[in-house]
């Protein structure tokens, strides 16, 4: 069976909208009849993920695949990529700037966050060309 599949544009260039496309998955999901506790950790995941490519990557894209069994979220950018994924995934770990933590975000617990509410994570990335993440929610 053909997952149902939805796509986001994430605009790395804008603050305020980053978390919409995890807002829309919440939508979509909950139109789906997808389980309560299921959505928050897939949306936690997402906007996590959201986050880190409008910090690190100036945006990318997000899909979300809808099987019987599991969601998969694909989080694909085209940033800097992450040098030592190891240390990356370290809670408190953080390579954002002053900036970005007077704006309240970049604490170090986006990719551990990201870890922490989904079954399976996958980081494949790779320094100048960019970074994909894959997420695996079990129904």
């Amino acid at each position: 069976m053909d997952p149902l599949k939805i796509h986001f544009e994430v605009d790395g260039e804008d603050f305020s909208s980053a978390g919409e496309a995890s807002v829309e998955m919440k939508k979509k999901l909950r139109q789906l009849g997808i389980p309560a506790d299921v959505i928050r950790r897939c949306s936690i995941a997402m906007y996590e993920g959201e986050i880190n490519m409008v910090i690190h990557a100036h945006g990318g894209t997000a899909d979300v695949e809808v099987y019987p069994d599991r969601i998969v979220i694909i989080l694909e950018d085209h940033g800097p990529g992450i040098p030592d994924i190891d240390l990356a995934m370290q809670e408190g770990y953080s390579t954002a700037n002053d900036r970005i933590h007077n704006m309240g975000f970049g604490a170090g617990m986006g990719l551990p966050n990201m870890k922490r509410y989904t079954e399976d994570m996958t980081v494949e990335s790779t320094v100048g060309v960019g970074t994909k993440v894959t997420m695996t929610v079990k129904l």
